[in-house]
């Protein structure tokens, strides 16, 4: 059964990867190793309630990727462009395009940000931006995260699969998510369209019933 699910509307994904990251350290290195692989022209749609870990695990993404740091919920300024470091891991990699489509009301709202003049040259991550972006692409990852704990009483028993009640709709944004570390996150990375046919290699994260193993 899954956790969550996905878009309403889009096609099925090629597979389904789940991680429980159990810090911000381990969060941040499940997005440093997604970031390794991504390349232009990739999109990653991040959805999760406030505190889950967006901005967390964008921060691992974009150590992976080699792009200068400094990266924060991006709420009140919309779009940050962090360039690639040319004395970095990837010189010469993309640039990232971080963007926190809370406030936009629509994909009218979306389409005045004109993130297609990045998307063929950077990596775009877009917060919240479930439903709205997905045409940027022909290929996306939808990227799910829920802070925990995952009791028992919902299926959070070891080898189970936790039915988690996850619903971002009117949490509040704010520009620095506070990230417990006592509490684990629940991470599911999802791949659609031609260039996700296969699921990248992940620390922790393991096939879904029914999806690709992973790698």
């Amino acid at each position: 059964m899954s956790t969550a699910s996905p878009p309403s509307g889009d096609p099925t994904p090629a597979w389904e990867l789940r991680a429980r990251p159990t810090t911000a350290e381990e969060t941040q290195a499940l997005g440093a190793a997604l970031g390794r692989v991504l390349e232009a022209g990739d999109l990653v749609v991040l959805t999760g309630a406030l505190g889950a870990g967006k901005t967390t695990f964008t921060q691992g993404l974009g150590a992976g990727l080699g792009v200068r740091g400094g990266i924060i919920s991006p709420t009140f300024v919309l779009v940050r462009i962090h360039p690639n470091l040319t004395d970095g891991p990837r010189p010469g990699g993309p640039d990232l395009v971080h963007v926190d489509a809370y406030r936009l009301e629509g994909e009218a709202e979306v389409e005045d940000l004109d993130l297609e003049n990045w998307a063929d040259t950077s990596v775009t991550v877009v917060e919240w931006g479930r439903g709205l972006v997905e045409d940027l692409a022909e290929s996306w990852l939808d990227i799910e995260l829920e802070r925990g704990p995952l009791p028992a009483a919902a299926g959070g028993a070891a080898g189970a699969d936790p039915e988690v009640d996850f619903d971002p709709a009117g949490a509040e944004a704010t520009v620095d998510e506070e990230y417990d570390d006592d509490e684990p996150r629940l991470v599911v990375v999802r791949g659609f369209g031609p260039r996700w046919g296969e699921p990248p290699a992940l620390p922790g994260a393991v096939a879904a019933e029914g999806s690709e193993d992973a790698r």
